[in-house]
């Protein structure tokens, strides 16, 4: 193939070339015309504009009501700060797991690994990436601008700058970390400090409301003021990701390629195991050689609780999101007296949920099972005790901005928690097979939702308790 391709000086055959030549060939196996594909993306941007609409509405509209204006707006504005800052580290290390840059399984075997022009190869799929971060950057801060409320021209256009630019930013400086010697080096670092960050600015105001000093506004425009200094930024990002491009090799890609074509087959397939699984093997492979520990023979039941302890103590990140997830129950009975209600049953459930790591392992495994020995029912509340003090220990802590007193609604509150994580954590694998309901809407597949809501059900009925009964 290499002697048909315009070969440069250097010996490597031509990019753009053996590009034009690979779309030709799949051209002569594709199936679906021209028009499909355009039908196919048109209904895809009509849903994302449609939900993505109401959501923005239904935001916009709480916020302007009676009881979403309960919050000082000193303190919803920093609180806002601290979620942007949050969601900056969670998309700066999901850029960093992902890539970006990924390529195909077929390309990594037998483009990557030749002697073709790097650089070549991967600048079309990289203007791509920064086109469509740049256009989403700045969607998401439009969006974010007009559900707080923001209606002034100069507001929505800071807003929309200032999420184009990072978000430019974000992904040229992503693509040149990934295009390093050194990719586990201060850029690791990066998130944290931005989560810290948000989790610092939220603890300030809760604890400034707590005892009664008042927080100020900020006396520029940061959305302008950000926006002002990104552009530039973004600039001189997307320069030095030019230049990095022929850097990046074929490791990274193929780590990044597995990680996304993880989070596809579970978003197609309603599975978020495909995922998760994929992240705790890369979590406890990172922890390298541990320590080992005797266990008191005290019976089986409290040797698998003894296991289950050390597993929370050496999964640290576990910890540290329970503790975030704290913070922010109270950041939103700050900011949202009315909803912290829910905010304690929806968060708690994701807390506990972070803690279910052997009670998953074990109902999803029956070969497991069967090794460990004992009964299905004693294996299941062996595993089910730590979820259980985490949760005693969530509603506990969460008390004092709920209601002034305990009474029988938390017990209840308690113990559907509880359930709900056994259910999700006792979560079969996921079955295709299953009843369908013919209805005017369309077929509805009834077995698949079950599936999926297994567990939040109970955290609806739960939520509906604490609105109508506490």
């Amino acid at each position: 193939m290499t002697t048909e391709l315009d070969v440069r000086p250097t010996g490597r055959p031509d990019a753009r070339r053996l590009r034009g030549r690979l779309r030709r060939t799949r051209r002569r196996h594709r199936t679906a015309s021209l028009g499909d594909v355009l039908g196919d993306a048109y209904v895809l941007l009509l849903f994302t504009g449609m939900y993505g609409w109401a959501l923005i509405s239904e935001v916009r509209d709480y916020l302007g009501s009676p009881s979403g204006r309960q919050g000082d707006p000193a303190d919803r504005y920093w609180f806002g700060i601290a979620a942007a800052l949050a969601v900056a580290g969670l998309a700066w290390r999901a850029l960093r797991v992902v890539g970006p840059l990924v390529v195909a399984p077929a390309a990594q075997s037998w483009v990557v690994s030749s002697p073709v022009d790097r650089r070549g190869w991967l600048l079309p799929r990289f203007v791509v990436l920064v086109v469509a971060a740049t256009t989403g950057g700045g969607l998401l801060g439009l969006a974010a601008a007009v559900a707080t409320g923001a209606g002034a021209a100069p507001d929505l256009a800071g807003a929309t700058v200032a999420g184009a630019g990072c978000a430019t930013v974000a992904v040229a400086s992503a693509v040149v970390v990934q295009g390093g010697p050194d990719r586990a080096g201060p850029a690791r670092i990066l998130d944290r400090c931005l989560l810290g960050a948000g989790a610092v600015v939220a603890l300030a105001v809760v604890v400034a409301h707590l005892s009664g000093q008042p927080v100020p506004l900020p006396a520029v425009p940061l959305a302008w003021t950000l926006g002002l200094a990104a552009v530039p930024a973004a600039v001189v990002a997307v320069a030095a990701a030019y230049r990095a491009l022929p850097s990046v090799d074929r490791a990274s890609l193929a780590a990044g390629a597995e990680v996304a074509d993880a989070a596809a087959g579970a978003a197609l397939l309603l599975d978020p195991s495909f995922l998760t699984g994929l992240a705790e093997s890369r979590r406890w492979r990172s922890r390298g050689v541990v320590s080992s520990r005797r266990f008191r023979p005290l019976g089986r039941s409290v040797v698998l609780v003894q296991a289950e302890l050390w597993r929370t103590v050496r999964h640290r990140s576990a910890l540290v999101v329970w503790a975030a997830l704290l913070l922010t129950a109270y950041a939103v009975a700050v900011a949202l007296p009315s909803s912290a209600g829910a905010a304690q049953v929806v968060l708690g459930f994701l807390a506990v949920g972070r803690l279910t790591g052997g009670l998953r392992a074990v109902g999803r495994s029956a070969g497991l099972r069967r090794s460990l020995g004992g009964g299905d029912v004693q294996l299941y509340l062996a595993h089910l005790v730590v979820p259980a003090v985490s949760v005693l220990v969530w509603y506990a802590a969460t008390l004092p901005v709920v209601r002034p007193t305990v009474g029988v609604v938390d017990g209840v509150l308690a113990l559907g928690t509880v359930a709900a994580a056994y259910r999700a954590g006792t979560r079969p694998t996921m079955g295709y097979g299953g009843a369908t309901v013919n209805t005017p809407a369309g077929m509805i597949p009834v077995d698949l939702i079950r599936q999926v809501v297994r567990g939040p059900d109970v955290i609806g009925a739960l939520i509906l308790v604490q609105l109508f009964w506490g």
